[in-house]
């Protein structure tokens, strides 16, 4: 019992148990005390009937008519009343009641029963013509019916209190394996085993939503862990490169004679670290939500415009065209500079990963209650099995990695909508490829 009781499953469905036990037994003491109550209530509006019936007779008849009167009830089969005259001196003059004559008004009295000896009865007394009147009754009849009361309600208490204790042990047993799959998974957990999840059942009762809760939390943290290692992994291989170029330069200038141009190369290899850097440090300002909290109401077909006309000359000197298709008129709940970061990295990303000739179209749709802001290219696109990884970090389909750039732009551009509750998109353009911005309407 001790081992259960310790269990908090255990505690639970037995203070339960206990406190419907307790509800079921003020019931069955209310019921008893307001029945016996109402049968004694009874029982003296039928002795206070009968005494006003002797009453009237006396009234009718004098002494000698009551006297007359109460031989006649003694010999009615069905009469429960027992009856006694008294006379000034307290002689029983008539009546069969054998007891001492007791006090005008209600008493409780002791009195000879000639079958069963000594009993207690319930008894009206009251004066008429210098006698004294008694009506009685044995209240055996109320008593064997508070006994069968109290059986009824004493087996229905042993009753429950057996079903309870059952209930009990099934509803603790029942919370405890609920508790202890919970338990399980989160000891795997601790273990090392990160792919166990806790089973749901189909009744969706609240274990299943906890449960569906704390797998879907179990879920963030596995790919917040697979995207740390990811992080580590390329973040060593990208930083391994540039660190050596670096090491190189510094190598050579210490050895031969300094020089300007070994020192700016030098210079620009830490600088580049150090964009790296920045990146991931903006990155996880804005999925940590750290910054982008100033959200006011802006116009991001007049932002698209004003960037398209921006870098309209520098991408025509590139050899691409950009055409912008956004017109002012489309309000949505952000922040201009995030906005603006996440749309000079995608055309950033349409000019470095496209050959010359490339036409380039900033567009503004607007699709089932949000704002499509997209950037499209008819180069060469992207296989569509790599269209999800691109936007993770450190990612680049180019495995030389000749080109500028670290794999941290789309990534960037899909926190910055996360922050502003929407999506970035990949989509194919045929030919050619198409990031789309997805930003919730007002």
């Amino acid at each position: 019992m001790t081992t259960l009781w310790r269990s908090a499953a255990y505690r639970i469905a037995f203070t339960y148990s206990a406190a419907f036990a307790l509800a079921i037994a003020v019931l069955g003491a209310s019921v008893y005390l307001a029945a016996d109550a109402a049968f004694r209530h009874q029982l003296d509006a039928g002795i206070a009937e009968e005494m006003t019936d002797l009453a009237r007779t006396y009234r009718a008849g004098g002494l000698d008519g009551v006297r007359a009167a109460i031989d006649t009830r003694r010999s009615g089969a069905a009469n429960a009343y027992h009856y006694a005259l008294f006379d000034a001196a307290g002689r029983r003059v008539a009546g069969a009641l054998d007891t001492m004559r007791p006090a005008p008004g209600w008493s409780d009295i002791r009195f000879v029963d000639p079958a069963e000896g000594e009993d207690a009865g319930r008894a009206l007394a009251r004066p008429i013509g210098g006698a004294t009147l008694v009506v009685a009754v044995d209240p055996e009849s109320l008593e064997r019916l508070d006994a069968v009361i109290l059986l009824l309600f004493a087996g229905a208490f042993v009753i429950v209190l057996m079903l309870g204790t059952v209930g009990a042990l099934v509803l603790g047993r029942y919370l405890r394996l609920k508790l202890a799959t919970i338990g399980d998974t989160a000891q795997a957990i601790v273990a090392g085993d990160l792919s166990q999840r806790i089973p749901i059942g189909r009744r969706g009762d609240e274990f299943d939503i906890v449960a569906t809760s704390v797998n879907v939390m179990l879920d963030r943290i596995a790919q917040l862990l697979d995207n740390l290692q990811q992080v580590s992994s390329d973040l060593a291989h990208d930083l391994r490169t540039p660190l050596s170029r670096l090491r190189g330069s510094l190598e050579a200038a210490l050895d031969g004679p300094s020089d300007r141009a070994t020192l700016k190369a030098a210079l620009r290899q830490s600088d580049d670290i150090l964009a790296l850097f920045a990146a991931i440090l903006r990155i996880s300002e804005v999925e940590g939500g750290g910054i982008g909290r100033s959200m006011e109401m802006l116009d991001v077909g007049e932002l698209a415009g004003d960037l398209c006309e921006t870098y309209a000359p520098a991408v025509a000197d590139g050899g691409r065209t950009l055409t912008c298709r956004a017109t002012a008129g489309a309000p949505v709940r952000g922040d201009r500079e995030l906005l603006a970061q996440a749309l000079i990295n995608l055309l950033d990303n349409a000019q470095v990963h496209t050959p010359a000739g490339t036409a380039i179209t900033l567009a503004l749709t607007r699709q089932d209650g949000t704002i499509r802001l997209s950037v499209a290219d008819d180069g060469p696109g992207v296989a569509e099995a790599d269209r999800a990884r691109i936007v993770r970090r450190f990612v680049r389909l180019e495995e030389s990695r000749s080109r500028p750039g670290n794999g941290l732009g789309l990534n960037l551009v899909a926190a910055i909508a996360a922050l502003h509750r929407g999506r970035l998109t990949i989509e194919d353009n045929r030919p050619g490829l198409r990031a789309v911005l997805v930003l919730p309407a007002p």
